[in-house]
């Protein structure tokens, strides 16, 4: 009996453990990129511009926006790339890349803070398009985001290509 008990405990775990796990997942824009003459901006919505409170502390961040120009079931399908677009380079699975061809088309950039001012956030220039959404903001941290002794594959050392 105390073992039928136990069975039904952890049925019942797992299947209210499997019903929180979503498997759906949706992806709204808290902001914009503005690229104008020159300057780059990163134009926030006015609902999500309190989060931007303490980010004038920080000199660089990190921005992840959507490639809603690579956005077809095809480009999503594409799995390996020649890094940077360059036929010399190995042919290379799309994570060991930062090509805009990926099943989730997520970018990401590292920015410089020039300056913040009622939502719009003035950056050194980014590797995305005019309009193109973004996705979240996050601070960089050189003591965590930092790894001096990492290692990379030596195609990224050549500069032959486009930068993915």
């Amino acid at each position: 009996m105390k073992d039928l008990y136990y069975l039904i405990v952890i049925c019942l775990f797992v299947g209210f453990a499997s019903q929180s796990f979503a498997t759906d997942y949706s992806v709204h824009p808290i902001g914009y990129v503005v690229k104008n003459s020159g300057k780059v901006t990163l134009d926030i919505l006015p609902q999500y511009r309190e989060a931007l409170s303490g980010l004038k502390d920080f000199s660089h961040i990190y921005v992840f926006y959507w490639f809603d120009r690579n956005d077809s079931l095809e480009k999503r399908s594409i799995l390996k790339v020649h890094p940077r677009g360059n036929k010399e380079n190995p042919l290379t699975g799309v994570f060991a890349t930062h090509a805009p061809v990926r099943p989730n088309l997520i970018g990401l950039s590292i920015c410089k803070i020039e300056s913040i001012d009622d939502g719009v956030i003035t950056i050194n220039g980014i590797d995305a398009f005019d309009g193109t959404p973004i996705i979240d903001l996050k601070p960089y941290r050189p003591s965590s985001d930092c790894f001096p002794d990492a290692s990379v594959a030596s195609w990224v050392n050549t500069h032959k290509g486009n930068q993915h």
